[in-house]
């Protein structure tokens, strides 16, 4: 009985491997994430500070999700409600899409402005934009903590009297991954469309 393999069964096998290959590669390379532009930066880490229901909230509590977050006050009386309109429009774009994927992602308001920002007024703001955004306040000290490791800047403006006055902050949108690791930003002024791409890009 010959055992020897016909050379053209040979090739046949050879050809199959070489596209199965081919296709492995390729399939890898459309599905691979692209780095974003906060790969590598060391902001963000442990944080301790309150919901907008009064309880309490460590970085913990957002293990293993995605979290979309930007820095704000809710006495803001243009970018920040203009900003979170946009974060909340692309979250739900992005909801309508893919809601598997949509799930794992935690939006995050924080205020840079702790002193007038209460619970109960994080509350009232943030659920006028999205039912799923969670609005974050503390005491100053541990606010600034916050603040100092996420790298926001924040200065209070003197206004008409010591309560009317304004924050000067720097205004960004993160994503951070389900470790607490920094993935990417969008400056202040980001429309819907690029929050939902941005999302899309690298929720997993």
């Amino acid at each position: 009985m010959n055992s020897r393999v016909p050379l053209r069964i040979l090739w046949i096998v050879l050809l199959l491997i070489a596209l199965a290959a081919a296709f492995a590669i390729g399939w890898a390379r459309f599905n691979a994430v692209p780095p974003g532009n906060l790969a590598g930066a060391s902001i963000g880490g442990a944080f301790a500070a309150i919901d907008q229901d009064g309880k309490p909230v460590t970085g913990n509590s957002f293990a293993g999700r995605y979290r979309l977050m930007y820095f704000g006050y809710t006495s803001c009386p243009d970018v920040c409600p203009t900003d979170v309109a946009a974060l909340a429009k692309g979250l739900k774009s992005f909801e309508a899409s893919d809601a598997d994927r949509a799930a794992q992602v935690a939006a995050i308001f924080v205020t840079v402005d702790p002193a007038r920002d209460t619970p109960a007024a994080m509350k009232q703001f943030v659920t006028a934009f999205h039912p799923r955004l969670i609005g974050l306040t503390g005491p100053p000290e541990a606010m600034a903590a916050l603040r100092k490791q996420f790298g926001i800047y924040a200065k209070q403006v003197p206004g008409s009297s010591p309560d009317d006055y304004l924050m000067d902050h720097f205004a960004v949108f993160y994503l951070f991954g389900p470790g607490g690791e920094p993935i990417a930003f969008l400056s202040h002024g980001a429309t819907a469309a690029e929050i939902t791409a941005l999302l899309d890009t690298y929720v997993r």
